[in-house]
């Protein structure tokens, strides 16, 4: 080969190529620094929540709040002396409910003693003064001042939690309390400038920006690709939509539940089994209205079930709340903005339970319901959520959670729904129900990702194709329980009259079980050589189901494959167009880390199972060596030794220098020429344990955005 790379001198010195560097402190990355930048005080290093916390049971976002003044900076000097100011501050001031004995007595001995408490205010109208409760400390009665009411007003709504100077002062005068309330510090935000959010948000990419919303949530964002980031990211809607209903059916350990128990004040997480009218709706017997009146978001934890019960009154008043946002106390009709969440966890597979019965198939009896299934606005595909593992988590900036959960709550207000309509309309045969969850879903993604309303025609069409899909994975399975009901043509068309026609991932990945039952459904052929009509995925492209084998005659043609898919292999990819070849040019400029050499590992594999062992297969490697020497040594080291192992398999793999450094690319002997989008590094990051399936076949894992393209070599 011209530009050869020696191979063998590699082998002999150095690490091996799974060994890196000692673990530091990581540099804050020029996001970081962007965003400390625009967002000072209003964000935190969101690995530093631990750090601090110990053993007060205070929220995340009050922790947060705390290292937002103190630890809001990239300097890590600083980082480490807010640190132990925060940690100085829950000692000496936290208020622990089993000690406020104790405390009291401190205010006592001392006649003024600084606490952290959660406060909250009534005004008495008998008096004509504000009084305030403290809910850890448990005393009432403490006056407060106008003016700091005034300065401070949730502490009328719910509570705010607070730095406090308590003083002690006994009077004869049994009427009075002995407690008096000096300066008040609001250590959760009280107050935020919605404009100067705007203004910021104006000086990120969209990138940029998606990156800073899933560190605030506290994950890596580099862990996610784009359709991995945007699902997590509809988990925020209910929190800035009114009356947003939303499912999530899932396996186990995906962080289903984490955002509604942590993420805002204003949630609410209940077991699903727990909940009664009385406590949800109103309580007839005294009038007392329960929690939609109360929060912004309510979310039922453990929903799935087949043999939890469930009252059918609760399930009634639930489908019409979910409907017409009202409930009844009585002869009176209450309304309330509340947004539903209902998260359970699964036990079947996506294909077990298309097969069997519906993507719905965990949900107890009750609420197996086309009525009430019908009033969910959006469906969030669980199972394509990786289980959450230690190096998913972010030590990267975030907003403050409280923060963003004002803004949030802010943005309830708004209405973004009919931002599309410029660019885009509706398919005709779309149902008033239907577009209501398309609307709100677009609305809130256009809240979060595009609240000052810059958006192109591509990112607008882009949140359009999640809103649509959110709601079709939603019909498609009422469908399957009521044929009595039309089918729905889900898609959009573009001002100049070309119509895109969406469908979701399972129905590319499974079509033989997705049109189960359908009225004149048949099933769509997996094979590639087949013409396929091509139909739009999530995440915007032309996809079609994962290609099985082909025996028959090779075709040329483009397949597009979506991101989160599964049952994609090499086997399947790119071994019907290899078989025969006796020399293959493989053109893969990123052959550096591990899991790109075991890539080449696992493609060489095939090639050398596929042959006749007495033949020999020579696979020319064109790559790029790594500009850094470390990671260099490391990479030249890695290709030695699948050089070594591949030449006891049969098959001679040369390695040179890629002229091109950017194309990837495959050329045979046999005819044919491939074009990979992506090269070979098609799959996800595995958690690379040997317990992990995807770690035995690459058909269990889930794959990037990628297209492929076959063309016959005319050389």
């Amino acid at each position: 080969m011209s530009d050869h790379i020696d191979l063998t001198e590699a082998a002999i010195v150095g690490q091996s190529p799974d060994e890196g560097p000692a673990d530091t402190v990581a540099e804050p990355t020029a996001l970081d620094r962007k965003i400390n930048a625009h967002f000072p005080g209003a964000v935190v290093r969101k690995d530093l929540v631990k750090a601090v916390k110990g053993n007060a049971i205070v929220p995340s976002y009050v922790l947060e709040y705390l290292l937002g003044q103190f630890a809001a900076t990239d300097d890590e000097a600083t980082i480490q002396e807010g640190i132990e100011k925060v940690r100085r501050i829950l000692a000496e001031h936290y208020v622990h409910r089993n000690q406020s004995e104790l405390v009291k007595s401190k205010i006592r001995e001392k006649g003024r003693f600084r606490i952290i408490d959660r406060v909250s205010v009534t005004l008495n109208e008998k008096a004509d003064v504000y009084e305030a409760s403290f809910a850890n400390l448990g005393i009432s009665g403490v006056l407060v001042e106008p003016s700091t009411v005034n300065a401070n007003q949730k502490l009328l709504v719910g509570g705010v939690w607070c730095l406090c100077d308590i003083e002690y002062f006994h009077s004869e005068d049994a009427r009075a309390t002995p407690w008096i309330l000096g300066r008040l510090q609001p250590i959760q935000m009280s107050s935020f400038d919605y404009d100067g959010y705007l203004a910021a948000r104006a000086e990120f990419t969209t990138d940029e920006w998606i990156d800073l919303l899933i560190q605030s949530i506290g994950f890596n964002p580099e862990m996610f690709g784009r359709r991995a980031k945007l699902l997590q990211l509809i988990r925020l809607i209910p929190f800035a939509e009114r009356n947003y209903n939303l499912v999530e059916l899932g396996p186990k350990g995906t962080g289903k539940s984490h955002i509604y128990s942590e993420f805002s004040p204003h949630g609410m997480l209940i077991s699903g089994g727990e909940i009664t009218v009385p406590k949800l709706f109103v309580n007839n017997a005294n009038g007392k209205i329960g929690l939609v009146g109360y929060w912004d978001v309510v979310a039922f934890d453990e929903f799935a079930g087949k043999k939890k019960r469930a009252d059918k009154a609760l399930v009634d008043i639930m489908k019409n709340y979910m409907a017409n946002k009202s409930f009844s106390r009585g002869v009176e009709t209450l309304g309330a903005e509340a947004s539903m969440v209902f998260v359970g966890n699964t036990s079947r597979t996506v294909p077990y339970m298309l097969k069997h019965s519906d993507l719905f198939d965990e949900l107890p009896e009750s609420y197996h319901d086309p009525a009430y299934l019908d009033r969910l606005h959006c469906y969030i595909p669980g199972w394509e959520i990786d289980t959450i593992r230690g190096e998913m988590f972010s030590s990267g900036y975030g907003f403050v959670v409280d923060y963003i959960a004002e803004v949030l709550k802010s943005m309830r207000n708004l209405d973004y729904s009919d931002r599309y309509q410029q660019h885009f309309s509706l398919g005709p045969d779309i149902s008033t129900r239907d577009r209501d969850g398309i609307h709100k879903t677009f609305s809130g993604l256009m809240k979060l990702l595009y609240p000052h309303e810059e958006a192109t025609a591509e990112e607008i069409e882009e949140i359009l194709l999640f809103a649509i899909e959110g709601r079709k994975r939603v019909k498609d399975q009422i469908l399957r329980m009521d044929d009595t009901m039309a089918a729905v043509k889900f898609g959009y068309r573009s001002l100049d009259g070309e119509w895109t026609a969406v469908t979701t991932l399972e129905e590319n990945q499974y079509p033989a079980h997705y049109h189960r039952n359908r009225p004149g459904a048949a099933a769509k052929s997996n094979d590639l050589d087949l013409p396929t009509p091509p139909s739009m995925g999530a995440g915007g492209s032309e996809v079609t189901a994962v290609p099985a084998p082909v025996e028959k005659e090779l075709r040329e043609g483009h397949r597009d494959f979506v991101e989160n898919q599964r049952g994609v292999s090499y086997e399947t990819l790119l071994m019907p167009y290899l078989r025969g070849a006796a020399e293959i040019e493989l053109h893969d400029p990123y052959i550096r880390l591990s899991h790109q050499g075991r890539n080449l590992v696992e493609l060489l594999a095939s090639i050398a199972s596929a042959k006749d062992p007495a033949d020999e297969v020579t696979v020319k490697l064109f790559t790029v060596l790594d500009p850094d020497a470390e990671i260099q040594k490391r990479q030249l080291q890695m290709l030695n030794q699948i050089m070594q192992g591949a030449a006891h398999q049969g098959i001679k793999l040369e390695v040179g220098k890629d002229p091109g450094g950017h194309d990837r690319w495959i050329r045979t002997d046999n005819g044919w020429r491939i074009n990979l989008g992506r090269g070979l590094d098609i799959f996800q990051k595995q958690d690379g344990g040997w317990f992990d399936f995807g770690s035995t076949r690459q058909e269990f894992r889930q794959v990037r955005a990628f297209g492929v393209t076959y063309i016959r070599d005319q050389q």
